[in-house]
């Protein structure tokens, strides 16, 4: 059962597709017992009330800092662009205000709601979950069921189906902040390719611009782009450029000109464009809200995609702002009054504060206005919103432009509803151990809210990799859709054949290719069926009470568990199963062997270079036989691995991986296996 409770005049966020769901409460919860009744309380102006019993766990929440279970701290729906974030981080770059309480009465809430609110998860009171928004004009959804997949179903079904990337795109792709031309992507190429490394993609980030000029190529360091395209293709390689929010102010820049002259920007209160600087220096913001404004915008994807591009990342949309004019002015003549001064504490952090209030200052986002609906909102109560936005332009755009075809879209930026336009990846993060262990528990929270088109940079944004480190993300990222190895400039390079130990890279990412045909195939699954990809034990084992408690091993669609290893120097973990499984060690040579492990406890070693990975009983898991880029794999014939006795039956779903006929039964065949075998899927 799903409630809805309108309080106040809300912005309209379209994140609900199907609102028709819900039975409307004008009421609220007056008068109302039984249920999730007795553990809510609503206190209009103040906070909404949820009572947590000793034992119960709150899921959801989507792309946010620490555990699976978020009990113990205070997460803030803010977008931030923070490559720094750090346990005691309240806000990243996506907001979405689902969350679950699990326990012996399991119930969801879901804000739908443009501004910041505050999840007070235990943090005041262990016993007290706190939900305050900025102000009381959104719509409450509660959600009643026997379980918390049957909530988290509902709720996907409510807000719309997911994104559907093309095929190509579950394969490995290299990025790199500084491929500066050509002839360097070229290099990485020909290095993945003579070192039998698979490659499906290559990232290019702002350097491929004209002066970091959005909708523009380098002339010089990328000469002949359609034809360099063209080249790249036929290697079977897919170029996926950056596009930021901020467009460069410039005379005689056409997309500035022509969106200053239909005054398609973001204005102040007087009427003027707000100007603030990111890469290019002054740049403004294109008004996502306003309708035309979004159609225009959605259009200029396609300089890029008649020159053959087929897949794009949406990059600094929260939006990300280094300063306004005005601030950086104010700031200079603040500045001057430490000219000549000792300074003690309070002035030196006092200067501090200054420069460092810069970037993204929460009045800046108070100073400019959007045209919504024939309505003029500040920007700070739909911030949330706009990386959602851009991504919804682009999304649709692509509708128009190219109707039948399937277009690469990932974002930085998001928010709930967002996901029916694209993917996101983790934001930016950093080359260390806890950040590998945040990508595993942000999965399956970031699937419960629709995401299901997603991973992190493989090896770490910013900070500079390790060779072990890097090896270890990778045997976690061969399961993540989003599968891509991306760094900042200055930072060590981590392309994998910079590495000595070689054949483990190649051997893990190799058998990310095999893999291919059950991630795919549970990746649609659960795309087409509002299920999540990736889940924590607790979700599949709620009567196991330990499996509550188990962060750093997941569900991989219907078949397998995983536990990555994510301490340096390790050489083995501790895995708690709660069944019996069939634990398959992927060694260095490249062979595959296995065992029976028993419920429970256990030790299993793991060498840096091994991959070890686990079969649950009554299931199966098809492999292909590999391939350097994601074309070259066979779908077809098929080598199925199976755990049980008796005959073993797989849904398996296949398509052409570029058409949107998702929903043809023909996609889907049922595999019969009685053991392991070879087979070939009718």
């Amino acid at each position: 059962m799903i409630y809805r409770i309108r309080f106040g005049a809300m912005i309209e966020t379209d994140a609900v597709m199907r609102p028709e769901m819900a039975a409307k409460l004008l009421q609220g919860l007056d008068g109302k017992k039984g249920g999730l009744f007795d553990c809510i309380q609503i206190r209009k102006e103040e906070a909404i009330y949820c009572r947590l019993d000793r034992k119960d766990a709150v899921y959801g929440l989507g792309e946010q800092v620490r555990g699976i279970n978020k009990r113990g701290w205070i997460y803030n729906s803010d977008n931030s662009d923070n490559p720094h974030h750090h346990e005691d981080t309240t806000s990243l770059y996506g907001s979405h205000n689902f969350l679950v309480i699990a326990g012996e009465k399991n119930y969801g809430i879901f804000l739908d709601y443009a501004g910041k609110v505050a999840f007070d998860v235990g943090y005041t009171e262990q016993d007290m979950l706190l939900i305050r928004p900025e102000d009381w004009n959104f719509d409450l959804y509660l959600f009643e069921g026997d379980s918390v997949k049957e909530i988290v179903r509902d709720f996907r079904r409510m807000t719309g189906r997911c994104y559907i990337p093309p095929k190509w795109a579950f394969g490995y792709g290299q990025s790199r902040w500084s491929y500066y031309s050509a002839d360097e992507v070229r290099q990485i190429v020909k290095k993945h390719r003579e070192n039998n490394l698979p490659l499906d993609a290559v990232y290019l980030d702002i350097d491929y611009m004209d002066n970091y000029k959005d909708f523009t190529v380098n002339g010089e360091a990328f000469p002949e782009f359609a034809e360099f395209v063209r080249e790249m293709k036929r290697q079977h390689i897919h170029l996926v450029p950056i596009i930021d929010a901020g467009i460069k102010k410039e005379d005689g820049y056409s997309v500035y000109e022509e969106g200053k002259e239909k005054g398609y920007f973001c204005k102040k209160e007087d009427g003027s464009e707000f100007v603030a600087a990111v890469w290019p220096g002054h740049a403004v913001f294109p008004d996502f809200f306003h309708e035309e404004a979004r159609e225009w915008f959605g259009n200029q994807y396609d300089y890029l995609l008649k020159q053959g591009i087929d897949g794009f990342w949406n990059d600094m949309n929260e939006p990300a702002i280094f300063y306004s004019e005005e601030r950086l002015l104010q700031v200079f003549e603040k500045l001057e009054s430490f000219k000549g001064k000792n300074l003690g504490m309070d002035d030196y952090f006092g200067m501090l504060d200054l420069v460092n209030g810069l970037s993204n200052n929460r009045e800046d986002y108070e100073s400019f206005y959007h045209d919504y609906r024939g309505r003029k909102i500040r920007h700070d109560k739909v911030h949330n919103l706009f990386g959602a936005f851009m991504t919804r332009a682009a999304s649709e755009a692509f509708e128009r432009l190219q109707p039948e075809k399937r277009i690469l879209m990932f974002s930085r930026s998001s928010a709930t509803g967002a996901h029916r336009y694209g993917g996101i990846w983790q934001g930016d993060n950093k080359s260390w151990w806890s950040h590998l262990r945040l990508n595993i528990r942000m999965c399956p929270s970031l699937n419960m809210c629709g995401f299901l088109y997603t991973g992190a940079d493989l090896g770490g944004f910013g900070s500079n990799t390790t060779e072990d480190l890097m090896l270890r993300w990778m045997e976690f990222g061969i399961f993540t859709p989003l599968m891509r190895n991306h760094s900042a400039a200055g930072t060590r390079c981590q392309e994998i054949y910079q590495f000595k130990n070689l054949d483990a890279f190649r051997n893990i990412l190799q058998f990310r290719y095999r893999l291919l045909p059950y991630l795919y195939s549970e990746f649609m699954k659960a795309a087409l069926a509002d299920e999540m990809y990736f889940q924590p034990l607790a979700f599949e084992y709620p009567e196991d009470d330990m499996a509550s408690q188990v962060e750093d091993q997941l569900l991989v669609g219907e078949s397998l568990m995983i536990a990555p290893v994510c301490e340096q120097n390790a050489r083995g973990r501790y895995v708690y199963l709660p069944e019996e499984m069939k634990m398959y060690r992927l060694k260095q040579n490249g062979e595959l062997e296995s065992g029976i492990l028993s419920a429970g406890h256990q030790y299993v070693a793991a060498e840096l270079e091994e991959l070890i990975f686990f079969l649950r009983k009554g299931h199966a898991l098809p492999l292909a036989a590999g391939g350097n880029c994601v074309e070259e794999v066979d779908f077809d014939h098929l080598t199925v691995l199976t755990f049980g006795d008796g005959e073993i039956s797989y849904r398996y779903y296949r398509d052409d991986g570029e058409s949107r006929d998702y929903d043809n039964p023909d996609h889907i065949s049922v595999l019969h296996v009685k053991g392991d075998c070879e087979m070939t899927a009718e």
